[in-house]
């Protein structure tokens, strides 16, 4: 397996809590599995993929964990598209800026 160098941009996991350490206020679904965290940052020294790695976070942070990627992406999402979304768009617009937005 390739080591990946000390800096790079990567993604680790691990795990917070232990589902038997999870509240029993939980849904039965979500308490039986662990509460994981993902978190980016950089490398502090050569590591392999899925090996233990030490990160620092954009913000400073030190986090120890699984290496699970190289170079992750952000990939967000906000939902579906909801084409109401667009009508109340429309309709806002032109109250705020009259017959002249569109």
């Amino acid at each position: 397996m390739a080591m990946i160098k000390k800096g790079s941009w990567v993604q680790i996991q691990k795990n917070i809590l232990a589902s038997e350490d999870r509240p029993d206020t939980l849904p039965k679904e979500t308490k039986a599995v662990p509460l994981k965290l993902w978190v980016k940052g950089f490398l502090l020294e050569d590591c392999e993929l899925n090996s233990l790695a030490t990160i620092k976070t954009r913000s400073g942070r030190i986090e120890n964990g699984l290496l699970v990627k190289e170079n992750p992406a952000y990939l967000h999402t906000y939902g579906d598209f909801i084409p109401e979304l667009l009508e109340i768009d429309r309709i806002v617009r032109q109250e705020l800026w009259g017959d002249d937005y569109e």
